[in-house]
């Protein structure tokens, strides 16, 4: 993996934590990111910004190809997972589909179950021809 792609890996992991940190205290990113002892690295900042931006676009695609499961069945990470790479997918200059959607299944394997990294690989799949529509 090249220089960048690991600094991107490790900034959607810390984005990801920051995401569960936000959703769980039930505060805006942007307010937990300023009570951290250190300034995220810019990558994560973007990632939180476009989050913010594109959530509402997010979960309605999410809702869509989750085939009956309602968006709050679906357990936080994996949902907050797709969110960010929805999300990331829809920065003016976004990385690789490929990439994006291997990047969500890692996280998945890292920090959900066991049945998530193919949940989350299939909606979001799903969720490609309908992003820029």
């Amino acid at each position: 993996m090249s220089e960048l792609g690991h600094a991107r890996r490790q900034a959607r992991q810390r984005a990801l934590e920051l995401l569960y940190e936000s959703s769980m205290k039930e505060r805006p990113s942007t307010i937990v990111v300023t009570e951290q002892a250190m300034a995220p690295d810019p990558y994560v900042t973007t990632l939180l910004r476009a989050v913010e931006e594109h959530r509402n676009r997010a979960e309605e695609l999410i809702s869509q190809q989750s085939h009956q499961w309602a968006l709050e069945r679906i357990a936080l990470l994996d949902r907050l997972i797709m969110t960010l790479a929805i999300s990331e997918l829809l920065l003016d200059d976004a990385p690789p589909v490929a990439v994006v959607l291997d990047e969500a299944v890692e996280l998945a394997k890292t920090y959900s179950t066991d049945d998530s990294p193919s949940f989350v690989n299939g909606v979001l799949a799903g969720c490609i021809p309908f992003l820029h529509a």
